[in-house]
């Protein structure tokens, strides 16, 4: 399919949603697959609200390896893509790594004469082979083939296995019971592929199924294997979930059945829970994990408990009719430790990045550090953001939160911009800008891009302020709670405690078309030419 099939396939789901009820929820009945009684000490935790994660991961898939769970995300044009999140019970979530350490498909990916942009990293699948004791990522890349990567640990290293000349759209990986890998992918028509013993090769595909008319759209697959009988788990983008079951075998005959249409969400403002994935606890209960349209931040996971029918289809248990803000807690095992927070203060400690981090396209290596502190090198003249490199980001936490930084620009040089953006298809920024006549702290709004991800404008300086000495720090707080017109804003400070308003607030746009919500950005290039650096001691995000 096309890039500019998807594009309109997408719009055209969205737009002529048919406002069906969620009737066809089937009423609850005992646990399907349930584990054996015998296993580790349970415990129930405290009941959770959703979202789960306020923050932007998209296009689910989650698994359960031993008493840990996994789950993987779509990421487009960042690097590095395809975060691994661990938790240890369904509620609280850490990023471990990222299965693609790099975007190595094209000079476009390193904004060298082309961009990237909403291509990369879409829905993908994430799983975990026991005989070889290895997990798997599997997704395509421009339409064009599928790259398969493989780790003997979530949090990495992750190498490249394999690439497979069929694209296997919104792809979902099944490891069968007698060790077979199966490919569940598709846009509307669903085929399943199986995969060579070593997992590098194409053995066979077949079409399985064809979406009625009457539903649409059908894609984002994820292939399960339960009690003996094989599911295949698809959205309808963006307002409905359905689920197809076979008793013969992957390769069907598959019928079809809906979860969920229509359904109200856990966020006030926000979508339909959908495209995500299935997984079952150590104790037998199921849940599925899905994610929430909220922009301007995003998409956001949800979790809800699931039931199955006596015939054997999954059921998601409502709270009122709807996808409940709260649940009880799922039942497993006292977790090891406490998960990284998301949030926080990161001084950029060590010699390595920390996983909460992904540059906009890859970035040139050679032009930043870490070392007790981030240096970023200029590494792109331009005078637009959205062209230059080594921008470096960060998902906001919602609904609102606010990222600190504190800027060393002793060393930026005549032409240099550096500073802290809230970045997406229509972008502003607070940073410095060196300049013959001086060093100044700017407020620069009107940074867009057209549909095609062309830049539109380079941005507008709508306040400044004169600072003094070689450090700053830096400012921006984004509202990110669903809906038109919520605000970004901006300040700066020069002793770390008393901080400065500066330009007038920013409105985010909402619009879906760019996939990925607003991220705050570190940022620093040239406009006449390479040689500068500035230094960042610290990076905290604060919610209210």
């Amino acid at each position: 399919m096309s890039w500019t099939h998807h594009i309109l396939t997408r719009r055209r789901a969205l737009t002529t949603a048919t406002g069906l009820a969620a009737g066809a929820l089937l009423p609850p009945a005992a646990a399907h697959g349930a584990a054996s009684a015998q296993g580790p000490a349970l415990a129930t935790a405290a009941a959770f609200t959703n979202p789960v994660i306020w923050q932007d991961f998209a296009d689910i898939d989650v698994i359960r390896v031993g008493d840990t769970f996994y789950a993987s995300a779509s990421t487009m044009h960042y690097s590095p893509g395809a975060p691994v999140l661990r938790s240890y019970d369904l509620v609280n979530w850490e990023i471990a790594g990222h299965s693609v350490p790099v975007l190595d498909f094209g000079a476009k990916y390193d904004l060298n004469g082309a961009r990237g942009y909403v291509r990369g990293i879409w829905a993908s699948s994430l799983a975990y082979r026991p005989s070889n004791r290895t997990f798997y990522w599997l997704g395509q890349i421009d339409f064009a083939r599928t790259y398969v990567y493989t780790a003997t640990a979530a949090e990495g290293p992750w190498s490249r296995l394999t690439t497979i000349s069929t694209p296997y759209y919104d792809a979902g990986l099944l490891v069968d019971s007698d060790d077979t890998l199966y490919v569940a992918y598709g846009n509307t028509t669903i085929s399943v592929a199986q995969l060579s013993p070593d997992g590098r090769n194409q053995v066979r595909t077949q079409q399985v199924f064809t979406a009625p008319s009457s539903v649409g759209t059908l894609e984002g697959s994820r292939f399960y294997k339960i009690d003996g009988q094989y599911y295949i788990f698809l959205t309808r983008p963006a307002n409905g979930q359905y689920i197809l079951k076979s008793s013969s075998g992957p390769f069907g005959p598959y019928t079809m059945r809906q979860v969920l249409l229509d359904l109200p969400g856990p966020i006030a403002g926000g979508g339909v829970p959908h495209q995500g994935g299935l997984v079952q606890t150590q104790g037998g209960a199921w849940y599925y994990l899905a994610f929430v349209d909220a922009y301007p931040g995003g998409r956001m996971p949800a979790l809800a408990p699931v039931t199955w029918t006596a015939d054997g289809w999954p059921v998601v248990q409502l709270v009122n009719g709807a996808w409940g803000t709260s649940y009880p807690g799922p039942t497993v095992p006292p977790p090891p430790r406490q998960v990284t927070p998301m949030t926080g203060v990161d001084a950029f400690d060590g010699t390595v990045l920390k996983p909460r981090w992904e540059w906009n396209h890859n970035p040139d290596n050679t032009r930043w550090s870490v070392n007790n502190g981030l240096t970023l090198r200029t590494a792109t003249v331009t005078d637009d953001l959205y062209r230059a490199r080594n921008t470096l980001t960060h998902r906001i936490q919602g609904p609102a939160s606010t990222a600190t930084v504190q800027l060393d620009h002793t060393e930026m040089r005549n032409g240099d911009r550096a500073g802290l953006a809230l970045l997406r298809d229509s972008s502003a920024w607070i940073g410095v800008k060196r300049d013959g006549a001086g060093t100044r702290v700017s407020m620069v709004n009107g940074l867009t891009m057209d549909a095609n991800w062309n830049t539109t404008g380079t941005g507008t300086e709508a306040a400044s302020a004169a600072v003094p000495g070689g450090r700053v720090w830096l400012r921006a707080s984004a509202d990110i709670r669903p809906g038109t017109g919520r605000l970004g804003t901006f300040s700066y400070s020069t002793d770390g405690t008393t901080f400065t308003r500066l330009g007038p607030a920013f409105s985010l746009g909402n619009d879906w078309r760019f996939f990925m919500g607003y991220r705050f950005a570190l940022f620093h290039h040239a406009t006449q030419a390479l040689g500068g650096a500035v230094r960042v001691t610290r990076f905290e995000l604060t919610t209210p």
